[in-house]
């Protein structure tokens, strides 16, 4: 009630004591999982909005917003008591058990994330105080999740760092994003936490002397030329540097070449220009380190994030400078919530263009019917980074990193997706498959006629469309088809891949059922129409090859050097045949020499099928060694310039070594190309073949040898 009264007039500090009564009595005698009484977690819950400064209402809402579903209260009695106001926040961040207006008699985990996250989403849209009340609800349940069963503890970490800290990244709530990532990874990976929280400490201990030193230097240079600016020596979040850490470690860099280790903060009291005159004093100073600054004022993030990052040599270390005025610094802590429009004699420019924004990018996810569908799309569209392009006539539109023109033009409209057949970027033609990059003009060239999408769009080897969004439209359209049409070409899909792969499918009912269809034409109507992908087929089969095989017959496996387990065998040589090459994922059987141990064969292999000696054949499965093995691929072409270094520059890009290359020339122009290939498996194989069939000039890619 102290922090409500510094900015809260008498009437709206009445409502707040008013919804605190109720809520003591709604929750009385219940208790939370630590023992302590239950009133405790809205009363945290609203102090937390309190010190964002959120209004009345919201703090209401907050200490309310567990009566409805805990307490049995029902929302009519709150919209008597408090006004529709309050009730429609209160029943924003309620969780609900119903699915498209129906109750489910047994829903599972993900139903309830599910419709619980689209709520949010859907309110967050009419009015984005639900989200902060949501955002302040699951903070606390951070802070007090020891109370909990290991197994739902490290479920609500991983929701909170998948979903809720992204959210506050989203909405540019600094101050709370910090704190859900690093509680959601200590009860993740509280090991991991631990060694980072002592690295930090150790080196904090160490270098405080140099922090100090160098705010000292820096105020008296700052007060030398007449600025205003508060220094401070700068915290930093535990998961915010594991990922770094993590991200080095990846490019074989080390922990003295991360730079912000050491960092500190200058808010200056004036306007903008005084930020570029600190910047000036500081360069000045110490020697700045190239490519390490970033003008984010001149250049804002797409969540209002405002400041000057750099990076100097300051007493032989490298330091991280941020440079901000007050208002900046707000606003990096608080994010939307510093300019709230319910504060009086705020400016509501910049707060209702970032609201509108907001409410655009989430506004087509109420369409989404499917569970996991919608979870996905959610991670996927909501909480990752965003590229900002521009229409022709200038309106900018943002979409997901990574997305594409075609991806561009479902965003715009479904139809001109459906009519896509090309796409100029800044003026010039480009793949469908191309990337978009921030500041980027795209113009969709279409089609007079409607003929629908490519069933190529649909397969995410190829790259043509990376958001749910547009994959959900093309999927829809292709499910609209003629069914019978759908199964033909579904089972055309299906087997070209196999032939492709150089595999036999076996047991199709099987594989159906695996894949939750209950006959084998609505598993090929599904691929036919997108829902299942052939990519998809491969890696399960993959998948369920290398799953060991418990037995009560066989003797216990011997696992051998090159990832097999030879079945009552003992320990025994093993290598891969050399006539038919066997990838993990391959049905294999192993075939016992007079000298060299146990020839890895793949069970169609020829060699195999006519051996006369079945006594020599054993039983073996692929097993865990992370290795790779060799493949030969042969590519069917037409001969042109440049053909052998586009091939070449595509397997690299995919991380995959060619051991050796052949060829054979046609008289018809054409040329045959065997790629020996060191792979992973079947679904790097896959991935790689349907690349390459997009290269110009190829007519036909499959697994093979010389000899085929």
């Amino acid at each position: 009630m102290e922090k409500a009264k510094t900015y809260l007039s008498e009437d709206r500090i009445a409502l707040v004591k008013e919804a605190y009564q109720f809520a003591l009595q709604s929750h009385d005698g219940q208790l939370r999982r630590s023992g302590e009484p239950y009133l405790q977690h809205p009363l945290e819950t609203a102090a937390i909005l309190t010190d964002l400064g959120f209004d009345a209402s919201s703090i209401a809402a907050a200490l309310l917003h567990d009566v409805s579903e805990d307490c049995a209260v029902p929302l009519s009695e709150i919209e008597t008591k408090f006004g529709p106001e309050v009730a429609k926040l209160v029943d924003g961040v309620t969780k609900l058990s119903y699915i498209s207006g129906q109750v489910l008699e047994k829903p599972t985990k993900e139903d309830l994330q599910a419709e619980s996250m689209r709520k949010m989403l859907v309110a967050m849209a009419e009015d984005l105080r639900v989200v902060f009340i949501k955002l302040a609800d699951r903070l606390h349940n951070m802070r007090t999740l020891e109370a909990l069963p290991l197994a739902r503890r490290r479920a609500v970490a991983r929701e909170t760092l998948e979903v809720y800290a992204p959210l506050a990244h989203r909405l540019g709530i600094g101050k709370l994003q910090s704190e859900l990532e690093d509680l959601a990874f200590y009860h993740l990976e509280p090991l991991k936490y631990r060694r980072i929280k002592h690295l930090l400490a150790r080196r904090e201990v160490e270098q405080e002397q140099l922090i100090a030193k160098a705010v000292g230097v820096l105020e008296k240079e700052m007060e030398k030329a007449g600025l205003k600016a508060k220094v401070s020596g700068r915290s930093k979040n535990v998961y915010s540097f594991y990922r770094k850490l993590e991200r080095y470690t990846a490019l074989g860099r080390d922990l003295d070449d991360i730079h912000d280790i050491l960092a500190i903060r200058v808010l200056v009291a004036g306007k903008v220009e005084e930020c570029y005159h600190a910047l000036g004093l500081i360069h000045n100073l110490w020697h700045p380190i190239a490519d390490e600054f970033n003008d984010y004022i001149a250049t804002p993030k797409e969540n209002g994030y405002q400041s000057l990052h750099t990076t100097v040599m300051c007493f032989g270390a490298p330091l991280e400078v941020q440079v901000r005025t007050y208002e900046m610094h707000e606003n990096a802590e608080y994010g939307i919530a510093s300019h709230w429009s319910y504060k009086e004699g705020l400016k509501q420019d910049q707060f209702e263009l970032r609201i509108a924004r907001l409410r655009r990018l989430l506004e087509w996810h109420k369409e989404i019917s499917g569970t996991a569908e919608f979870l996905e799309s959610v991670k996927s569209d909501v909480f990752q980074d965003q590229v900002f392009v521009y229409t022709p006539k200038g309106d900018i539109k943002d979409l997901p990193a990574g997305s594409t023109p075609l991806d561009f033009a479902y965003h715009i409209h479904t139809g001109l997706g459906h009519r896509c057949v090309g796409a100029k970027v800044n003026g010039k033609l480009v793949p469908l498959t191309s990337y978009l990059r921030n500041g980027d003009t795209v113009e969709i060239i279409s089609g007079k006629e409607d003929k629908g999408p490519s069933r190529d769009w649909l397969n995410l080897n190829l790259g043509y469309v990376n958001t749910s969004r547009a994959q959900d439209r093309i999927r829809q359209w292709f499910k609209k088809q003629a069914r019978p049409e759908n199964i033909e070409k579904g089972r055309e899909i299906l087997e070209k891949e196999l032939r492709r792969l150089g595999i036999s499918l076996g047991n199709r009912e099987e594989i159906a059922l695996s894949f939750k269809y209950e006959s084998v034409e609505d598993f090929y109507a599904a691929i036919g129409y997108g829902e299942v992908s052939a990519s998809q087929i491969t890696l399960r089969m993959a998948v369920q090859e290398e799953q060991p095989k418990l037995t009560e017959t066989i003797p216990p496996a011997v696992t051998v050097p090159l990832g097999m387990k030879v079945l009552g065998a003992g320990e025994m040589l093993t290598r891969l045949a050399s006539c038919c090459k066997p990838l993990p994922g391959d049905d294999i059987t192993g075939y016992i020499t007079r000298s060299a141990g146990v020839t890895i064969h793949r069970k169609d292999c020829s060699n195999i099928v006519h051996e006369k000696e079945k006594e020599r054949l054993v039983s073996v499965e692929w097993g865990h060694v992370d290795q790779l093995y060799p493949v030969v691929i042969r590519i069917d072409a037409w001969d042109r310039v440049g053909l052998l270094r586009d091939i070449s520059v595509l397997v690299s890009g995919e991380g995959v070594n060619i051991a050796s290359v052949k060829s054979t020339e046609h008289e018809d122009h054409s040329t045959s190309i065997f790629l020996t290939l060191e792979t992973k498996g079947l679904s790097q194989l896959s991935r790689l073949l349907s690349r390459i069939e997009g290269i110009g000039g190829v007519r036909n890619v499959v697994r093979g040898s010389e000899g085929s």
